[in-house]
């Protein structure tokens, strides 16, 4: 067989310095995963606890595009802030960012830690669960979310979905969706399944409990115009429809890190739709969602992890 060329070598050495150059510059990316995961495996219990801050501050300063998203999404939320007091803030949401998911991590690693967590009004859960009808979750990509469902399988012993969409690396996705399932957090992509929405609509009907992120609306995905901070924004249609189709409340719950593997899980009052909802029913529940999501944001800014 003979040699690869000097040219050859060279193209495929190219290749692969442009496709690291890539990973290192996506904080989504599965060379960040596969090192969060090898340091948890493997590190000492001080570098798993205090290292998120360290590497959450490099995010921000090695990720131009997403510190920009940042400072505006601050901007929204707080309005006008000083610039060291703006730049403090923006490096604690990569801070928070870095260590809620090295809590995902360490949930589902060997180490003896385990998520704990308190329900702040979980009247509201109780109220909206004894009905009968599964409940959804209209949740958000906060500190922790990834605790929501573990917290009340343990407290509650409900039976929590989780849908999200794809993510843009298949390779980091298959590292978080192996933690999340040795955790006992079941995730479902539409993307990936035609008959996601039949699937949603009998696990409520079996009292379960679909919890979706409604910060985030895919391409392709009907959305609600809504107002955000003053500002136009977009919610998925498919919890209102799914609400209306099964009967089911949404319950909006946004998570928040208070501590090592500790969060809070704040939630709001149910909201109805009808069995046959008017546009101006719908509507109303997307304005409440957003309303929600809103006051939770501007209450605990470095909680949001909206990137783009």
């Amino acid at each position: 067989m003979n040699a690869p060329s000097s040219r050859t070598l060279s193209t495929l050495l190219r290749a692969l310095f442009q496709d690291l150059s890539q990973d290192l510059r996506h904080h989504d990316s599965v060379i960040w995963r596969r090192a969060m995961q090898a340091g948890i495996e493997h590190g000492p219990d001080a570098l798993v606890r205090y290292s998120p801050a360290l590497f959450g501050a490099a995010f921000a300063a090695a990720l131009p595009r997403q510190r920009a998203a940042v400072r505006r999404n601050l901007r929204l939320a707080l309005g006008p802030l000083g610039v060291l007091q703006e730049n403090r803030l923006v490096v604690e949401v990569f801070a928070n960012f870095a260590a809620a998911l090295t809590d995902a991590f360490v949930a589902g690693s060997r180490r003896n830690d385990r998520l704990t967590g308190a329900c702040i009004h979980e009247e509201h859960y109780l109220a909206a669960t004894s009905r009968g009808a599964g409940v959804i979750f209209a949740t958000a990509h906060t500190g922790g979310w990834h605790a929501a469902g573990p917290l009340l399988q343990s407290v509650y012993e409900a039976d929590v979905l989780l849908v999200m969409q794809q993510e843009r690396d298949e390779r980091a996705q298959a590292i978080q969706d192996s933690a999340r399932d040795r955790i006992g957090v079941r995730v479902i992509r539409p993307e990936q399944d035609p008959l996601a929405a039949l699937h949603l609509a009998s696990h409520l009907r079996r009292r379960g409990v679909v919890a979706v992120q409604i910060d985030r609306l895919p391409a392709g995905m009907r959305g609600r115009d809504v107002t955000l901070f003053g500002a136009p924004w977009r919610v998925p249609e498919g919890p209102l429809q799914l609400a209306a189709v099964t009967g089911a409340p949404i319950l909006p719950v946004f998570t928040r890190r208070v501590g090592y593997m500790k969060y809070e899980l704040l939630i709001a009052p149910p909201i109805e739709v009808r069995r046959r909802p008017t546009e101006a029913d719908l509507a109303g529940a997307a304005r409440q969602i957003a309303a929600e999501m809103e006051q939770f944001v501007r209450a605990h800014p470095t909680q949001w992890f909206h990137f783009t």
